[in-house]
């Protein structure tokens, strides 16, 4: 019965030092890249912070996506084109999506 309390006790004592070791050593990475200047990155949300000094900017959030009326891909906000108030990918569906008929005409 001892033993086994004992192999508890020091499988409890490893858990908390393994978990102590990655602390220390993810405080240490950060401080390193924070001095540095560099900009992190976020895996799951894929923002980056803005690489100030102190390593605890603020993240930047992803740019609007837009719905191409054409062929309905979406494109960022930045590298679509508007045009009469309709959304497109790309300048050639602007001119494809203008060029159709419409109204009686498309029958």
């Amino acid at each position: 019965m001892r033993q086994i309390f004992l192999l508890i006790l020091l499988f409890i004592v490893g858990q908390w030092l393994v978990k102590a070791l990655r602390r220390a050593d993810a405080s240490r990475t950060s401080a390193r890249t924070g001095a540095g200047g560099q900009a992190g990155t976020h895996a799951h949300t894929g923002a980056r912070t803005d690489g100030s000094a102190n390593g605890k900017g603020a993240t930047q959030l992803a740019e609007p996506m837009i719905r191409c009326v054409e062929c309905g891909v979406h494109a960022p906000t930045s590298e679509s084109v508007v045009v009469d108030g309709q959304p497109f990918c790309s300048h050639d569906h602007a001119k494809r999506y203008a060029t159709r008929p419409t109204g009686r005409d498309a029958r």
